[in-house]
Order: structure tokens, then C-alpha cells, then sequence
């Protein structure tokens, strides 16, 4: 009799998400065990009930999947599950709070895809946020130049301090946009802008972005109106406007579906993988 794919679900929410819940089912899983409101202390027990269960040989069946809302506290339960794994008896855990991780995923590679991202330009707008700050991390592991922008330079720097620690060979560049004129300036000379902002922000005007003469590729992760960038509309998929090729939301979303979903099936082919951002993207590569 083979052993049913169980994947436990921690949330940090009070209310757990239905969308990666939904996902899951359709990517294989037998048995979903959702647990919401779950804190860092709690991680560990919950950890013992789903790896003492069963053999090392079919802990390749169990694996977690740590979502939710808030990022911060995401990470904290992945450290947590992490440091309850010892010798065979560990798991493989898919990452993916709020999506950011399959979300930036699918934006670096659709950018890719037009163009070589070794020494390109590019910028992230609301580039300290969870996805923007995934996003900026990828496109420079990729060798991209990545400027990071926020309405505050501090924060910005800030952000760009954490990722250079943690990408050592990237490229990273503060800047503080707040206005039609700072925007211009964090455009100039940039081939790639991806938008990761908050839903029904505006963070590029259509006559601003048509002024940057070397952009070429405009990504916009905001589905909700007004966009993120102005003239894109969610579901353009590689359509070209003006010459620049756009991708909205939903055109990025189906990428993130197919990220997610292989990644989910992914976890049962062995019980020690931790799929983070670098690790999903590598996902997404293979099924370009």
C-alpha cells in the first residue's frame, strides 16, 4: 500500500488561505493539514506529529508549506521548522508567503525573456517590499544591475545593504522616488522596470514611463486599478506597447501558477529540499 502525500499547511493568519490551499489539492496532495494563527513556538511539536509518524523512506511523502500574509513572520516559522529537522528525519518545505517567491519568480523570467540580464539595467519599484525585494535578489544572482526604489532612501538603502549581504556579487543602488522628477532620474538608462507595489497604487504615469527612452521591457504585478504602471493592463502577456514589451498581473500569474504547482509536486520527490526564492525560480526555468 504506498503512503498518501500529506502536506501540513502553517499559516501565521487567523484565517488560512484558501488560494494556496486550492493549489495544493490541485497539485497532488492526498491529505492537507491546515493549521492558522501558528507562531514560531508552536512550529516545532507540529513538526514531531508530521516526520515521528512515519519511516525515513516515506518521509518523502509528508512535506510543509508556510504561507500566509505576513512575510517577517513567515520566515520565522520556516527557521522554526528548519531547527526541528535532525539526521533523515526532516521534510521538504515550499516558502511562498504571499506568493512573493512564485510572483518574482515569474517576473525575473518573463523579463528573461526579452532580453540578457547580465548587465542590464533594471529597477524595482516598491523594491523594499517581500516581492521586491525576492525580485531584486533574483535579477541580480541573474547578473542584472538592480536599482532598488522606495518613497524613502534610507529604507531603500537600507534594503539594498540586506541584499548585497546576501547576494555579495550583485549590484545594488538606493533610490528615493516620490515624485514625476525622481522618477525620471531612477528610470534613466534602466532596460527593465518591474512594479511590486501595494493594489490600487499608482507608481509610474504613462507619459513618465514613455519618456524613458531605454526601456524595453515594463512588468507590473498589481492587478487591482489603478495599475502600478500606468498603459499596462493585466492581462497582457508579452504584448507590445510602443515598442515596449508589457506584462500585467494576470499575464505573470499563469507563470506563477505553473511555478507553484510544480514546485508543490516537487516536494515529494525527495525530504530534504527548503524551496526559497532561488530555489523556485530554478523551478521556473525548467518549465520555460
Amino acid at each position: 500500500m504506498s503512503t498518501s502525500k500529506v502536506l501540513l499547511q502553517l499559516d501565521p493568519d487567523p484565517q488560512i488561505s484558501t488560494f494556496d490551499s486550492v493549489v495544493a489539492v490541485d497539485s497532488g496532495v492526498d491529505q492537507l493539514f491546515r493549521h492558522g494563527a501558528v507562531s514560531a513556538a508552536q512550529v516545532r511539536d507540529l513538526v514531531y506529529g508530521l516526520i515521528f509518524t512515519r519511516s525515513p523512506a516515506e518521509l518523502k511523502n509528508s512535506a510543509i508549506f508556510i504561507g500566509g500574509s505576513d512575510v517577517a513572520q513567515a520566515e520565522t516559522l520556516l527557521s522554526a521548522a528548519v531547527g526541528s529537522f535532525f539526521g533523515p528525519m526532516r521534510v521538504s518545505i515550499l516558502f511562498d508567503p504571499n506568493g512573493a517567491n512564485t510572483t518574482a519568480a515569474a517576473a525575473v523570467l518573463a523579463a528573461g525573456r526579452h532580453l540578457q540580464l547580465a548587465g542590464a539595467e533594471t529597477l524595482v519599484l516598491a523594491g523594499t517590499g517581500p516581492v521586491g525585494q525576492r525580485a531584486a535578489r533574483l535579477l541580480a544572482r541573474q547578473g542584472a544591475h538592480v536599482r532598488i526604489a522606495s518613497r524613502r532612501l534610507e529604507k531603500a538603502t537600507n534594503v539594498c545593504e540586506s541584499l548585497q549581504a546576501d547576494v555579495a556579487e550583485g549590484a545594488f543602488q538606493p533610490f528615493a522616488v516620490s515624485d514625476d522628477e525622481s522618477l525620471q532620474a531612477a528610470l534613466r538608462g534602466v532596460a527593465v522596470v518591474i512594479a511590486a507595489g501595494a493594489a490600487n497604487v499608482q507608481l509610474a504615469g504613462q507619459e513618465t514611463l514613455r519618456q524613458a527612452a531605454d526601456l524595453q521591457v515594463l512588468i507590473d504585478l498589481n492587478a487591482a486599478p489603478p495599475v502600478g504602471l500606468a498603459g499596462v493592463d493585466p492581462m497582457d502577456k508579452a504584448e507590445n506597447r510602443d515598442g515596449r514589451i508589457c506584462y500585467g498581473a494576470i499575464g505573470v500569474g499563469g507563470t506563477k501558477m505553473k511555478i507553484h504547482k510544480r514546485a508543490l509536486a516537487r516536494l515529494f520527490e525527495q525530504n530534504d529540499w527548503v524551496l526559497n526564492a532561488e530555489e523556485v525560480y530554478a523551478i521556473g526555468r525548467t518549465l520555460e
